[in-house]
């Protein structure tokens, strides 16, 4: 039987390095080869051999000052077709229409089994501050994207009530303690060509900012934007994975 050290057969090597590429997932993280073995829960030895075939494969970069870790254009490049076939490329203009109309980052989401994944952002062409970006994976019960999903999807009895809330409503409010100040999400649902829930469109900002008449104000232009999306992105309905 091969130690971790030894070589492995082809497939263990490939589930290896699709461990390692997963531990990139977030905000762009750079990662040490120390940092990123621990991550992956193998060796050292073994990831820097793992990383090192990565980067001859463009889909991870080595910084040459710091020698850390960090995702490649290769990956970008074999995330496009994908981006596309979602419709992405077609909801961008409405996201950025949106985002300069209302001068805040808005964000696009669609659950993957227990999370809400942001798939894009468009900024507004004004400063903006961080707190209006969202983490790239929310849990669907704690987030005004997952909620928004849930409310559409089969749900933990235990939300029912509130997620029936948000179904009357027409969108879903999230606050959370953020660094410096409470943050505030709203979240609509985007439905495709098919009525099914697609995915979730939502802001984020300082709550002090984002206040109940701010939602009142920018609700409207929020809804309208995701029907324009919903007209264009591939129809097919969200999917999760939830506990019961």
């Amino acid at each position: 039987m091969a130690t971790a050290d030894q070589p492995r057969s082809g497939s263990q090597a490939v589930e290896r390095a699709v461990h390692l590429l997963n531990c990139f997932e977030g905000d762009d993280p750079e990662l040490t080869i120390s940092e990123l073995a621990h991550l992956a829960g193998v060796p050292v030895s073994t990831a820097h051999r793992l990383a090192q075939a990565l980067v001859r494969g463009r889909l991870l970069e080595q910084d040459p000052a710091t020698d850390r870790y960090r995702v490649g254009q290769g990956l970008a490049t074999l995330a496009r077709p994908a981006l596309t076939r979602l419709g992405i490329d077609s909801a961008a203009p409405h996201m950025y229409a949106l985002a300069a109309g209302i001068r805040i980052t808005t964000s696009l989401s669609v659950a993957d089994e227990r999370d809400a994944v942001t798939v894009l952002q468009a900024r507004p062409p004004v400063r903006f501050c961080s707190h209006q970006l969202p983490r790239s994976r929310q849990p669907l019960g704690s987030s005004a994207s997952g909620r928004a999903l849930l409310a559409h999807l089969p749900a933990a009895p235990y939300l029912a009530t509130d997620l029936d809330l948000v179904r009357r409503k027409g969108f879903a409010v999230e606050e959370f303690e953020g660094v410096d100040d409470p943050i505030r999400s709203v979240a609509v649902p985007v439905f495709g060509a098919d009525k099914q829930v697609w995915g979730a469109l939502s802001v984020q900002a300082r709550s002090a900012r984002l206040n109940e008449e701010l939602m009142r104000e920018i609700l409207p232009a929020m809804r309208q934007i995701a029907v324009r999306i919903g007209g264009v992105v591939h129809t097919g309905s969200a999917q999760a994975i939830y506990p019961p």
